[in-house]
């Protein structure tokens, strides 16, 4: 290396050589001496692009991006109680999902989730239907606070409803202690709220003989018994679902739901945009039926593991 970055930087004397004597010839006109040819430090430097291998490695740097690293609790949950669905498909059976549910750090949600896989709330998750198959998720239907199902939670005592405020409060406290994505590959979850619901609309009403400006709701939030499956990491989710366990066994059957042809999504299409836009019926019922599968999904049994 020594005698490389000899070659490299040649002595001074080197770089401007002496010029030879004069000869003393009283008769002749030599011609002057040819002009010296300088080396400068940059003609140094292109000769060493030849050799790259030879020099050592400059070390950089990473470039400080400011951000600070968040670690989370979401997956330092324990499951406790276990609960089971089995599927089928066209009536044909393909499996049992064994779920654990996470009764510590969601104890409404799963007792919610537990009351509908039982029956205790009057009316279950059994003989009903997944009714959307998304690519990070498969969601099932619930059950309906209206008609047959409603009917028959009455005769029980219950509400389909009564849950709902308690959900939301419960899914706001997850939002605080997990920061990170929620629901994970294979987290069951419960749709809680609808973050796409309009804010409430203000109106004038009159109180006593005067006028008051209240407050009139938008549309309904769901029940609290419509529940999601991850198939793949679903971040979108976090926005409306409390996370209530996860799957142990069965993911093989989950990915069976998620691989059933749907209803085409057609929401790019300029006669549904316009549709949409000027509030056509039409639109709003086609766009409930995208992403729905066009085979019978549903959960013949159900309930809890001792």
């Amino acid at each position: 290396m020594r005698h490389l970055l000899q070659s490299l930087n040649p002595p001074p004397q080197l770089l401007n050589p002496p010029s030879p004597p004069p000869t003393s010839h009283s008769h002749s006109h030599s011609p002057p001496p040819p002009p010296q040819k300088l080396i400068f430090r940059r003609d140094l430097a292109i000769s060493t692009i030849s050799l790259p291998f030879l020099l050592p490695s400059p070390s950089y740097a990473q470039p400080n991006t400011g951000e600070d690293v968040t670690t989370d609790n979401c997956g330092n949950q324990t499951s406790i109680q276990k609960a089971f669905m089995d599927i089928s498909i066209d009536s044909q059976p393909i499996g049992r999902i064994l779920i654990g549910l996470y009764k510590d750090t969601a104890p409404l949600g799963v007792s919610r989730f537990i009351s509908l896989l039982t029956g205790a709330a009057g009316i279950s998750y059994r003989r009903k239907e997944f009714i959307r198959i998304m690519p990070n998720y498969i969601q099932h239907g619930g059950v309906r606070s209206y008609g047959v199902d409603a009917e028959l939670t009455r005769k029980k005592g219950g509400n389909v409803d009564k849950a709902e405020g308690g959900l939301v409060a419960e899914w706001e406290a997850a939002e605080e202690w997990c920061k990170g994505t929620r629901n994970t590959a294979g987290t069951v979850g419960i749709i809680v709220r609808d973050p796409l619901k309009p804010g409430p609309k203000m109106k004038l009403v009159a109180r006593k003989g005067r006028l008051e400006i209240d407050e009139e709701e938008v549309g309904k939030e769901p029940n609290g018994t419509e529940f999601v499956i991850a198939v793949k990491d679903a971040p979108e989710l976090d926005a409306s679902t409390l996370v209530v366990g996860k799957v142990l066994l069965g993911m093989e059957v989950v990915e069976s739901v998620a691989l059933v042809k749907t209803v085409q999504e057609n929401t790019s299409s300029p006669y549904f945009r316009v549709a949409k836009l000027i509030g056509d019926k039409r639109a709003v019922v086609a766009e409930r039926g995208f992403n729905r599968p066009y085979s019978k999904i549903i959960i013949t049994n159900c309930g809890l593991l001792e």
